[in-house]
């Protein structure tokens, strides 16, 4: 029996593992995740007596919006820990069952693949002539999934009645807000780790529908980039694939977000593509944005923070920022990031020494004649004009920022790029 198998000590020993690791937030009861362990020590028997005889009942999830980059929400649905903790336990079965099944271009939430992966293939339809993409966005995917679809697709492999009770259970658990609880009549609700299997066991019909048909693709989650050799051939496909995704999967597609268009015009999983017959990868421009509106955010002048304080926090952000971005095939764009980056910490620096007075002396002390000090020390030029200034950039240059703690993207990169 499954319910065996998710219940084994080992499964649940791991499943426990994997929450702890994973921390995040409280659900609806308030439980953090360091009081797991505990309350499972205490609760387990009648816990899994209740998982047996197929009585227990999850709680429902905690609402949560988070704003997306782009304008709108993205609705979170956060599971209590121990939700969390039985939902990983079950993840842990299906995985191994489901995914060696599933199609070799489908890259997200799978074992041993990544996004990284998934740009590289389209990369590599892009090399071969097939010019032209469907950009497909699924409406609202995960508050969209049709549960007696998706139950279907389950109960096809699934034998054990009760795994697949409690399934259900979860995927009606309901949203709980301002302490009033909503039914789920669909969707999965993203925050919990049986979501992830849950949406690639669903979209692996429109996985196999591909395949069917010969096309070239890749599909990351509800992301899918459909790759042709015209346009025409596009709009054609278009129009079949979207009558699938809504009749087949009972799914909906955005009409507004979907388009027919050049790779290079369109962006997939922060990334999009050159021009060039051998495309390269470049970081999408709407990532960019965002980077630049993280950098503002934590170089604001109006924050009043220590320096060294700025830089770590500069430091911790970019590094991980850096480790996704690295794939892009444009170390320029890491040096142009290098030299924004030290102009505004040099206008925070600026800013610091506040008083003519200490502007002229803290300029002698990094060598700048006296005559020289003296004229820009009492300049009436705006922060960010002084920051570009040949003065500044010679003096407060690439070693002083390296000696204050800050770490170089495009040195970063560099290393990424070799190993």
């Amino acid at each position: 029996m499954l319910m065996d198998r998710i219940l084994s000590r080992e499964n649940l020993i791991e499943a426990l593992k994997r929450v702890e690791k994973n921390k995040g937030s409280h659900g609806i009861d308030g439980m953090s995740v360091k009081s797991l362990r505990r309350h499972l020590y205490e609760n387990w028997e009648s816990l899994c007596d209740s998982l047996r005889n197929g009585t227990y009942h999850p709680n429902p999830v905690r609402r949560v919006e988070i704003p997306k980059p782009n304008g709108g929400i993205r609705l979170l649905g956060i599971p209590t820990v121990t939700d969390r903790f039985i939902q990983q336990a079950i993840a842990q079965v299906l995985t191994p069952l489901f995914d060696p099944t599933f199609s070799e271009h489908s890259y997200g939430f799978r074992p041993n693949r990544r996004g990284h992966d998934a740009i590289r293939k389209a990369k590599g339809y892009i090399r071969e002539g097939y010019r032209w993409v469907i950009d497909m966005d699924l409406e609202k995917f995960f508050d969209k999934v049709n549960h007696d679809k998706l139950m279907g697709i389950l109960a096809n492999r699934i034998q054990d009645r009760l795994v697949l009770k409690l399934i259900r259970k979860y995927l009606q658990a309901g949203v709980m807000i301002n302490g009033v609880t909503y039914d789920s009549e669909e969707g999965t609700p993203q925050g919990g780790p049986l979501s992830p299997i849950l949406s690639n066991i669903l979209l692996d019909k429109l996985d196999k529908e591909l395949e069917r048909r010969g096309h070239k693709f890749v599909r990351y989650a509800d992301d899918c980039n459909i790759y042709m050799k015209s346009k025409k051939a596009g709009e054609r496909v278009m129009n079949s694939i979207t009558n699938f995704i809504e009749i087949k999967l009972k799914l909906k597609v955005n009409r507004e977000k979907s388009a027919v268009d050049r790779p290079w015009k369109r962006k997939f999983l922060g990334f999009s593509f050159t021009v060039h017959k051998k495309p390269k990868v470049r970081i999408s421009q709407e990532s960019i944005k965002r980077l630049k509106l993280k950098i503002r955010e934590l170089t604001s002048r109006s924050t009043s923070i220590s320096l060294e304080t700025r830089i770590e926090k500069l430091n911790q952000y970019l590094t991980g920022w850096c480790g996704y971005f690295a794939l892009a095939d444009t170390p320029s764009k890491f040096k142009e990031f290098d030299e924004w980056i030290r102009r505004r910490l040099r206008m925070i620096e600026w800013k610091q020494w506040k008083t003519p007075k200490t502007r002229v002396r803290n300029l002698k002390g990094l060598g700048v004649p006296p005559n020289k000090a003296f004229e820009w020390g009492n300049s009436r030029k705006k922060y960010w004009r002084i920051a570009g200034s040949p003065i500044l950039q010679k003096n407060l240059n690439n070693s002083y920022w390296s000696n204050r703690g800050l770490k170089s993207l495009y040195h970063r990169y560099e290393f990424l790029r070799q190993t």
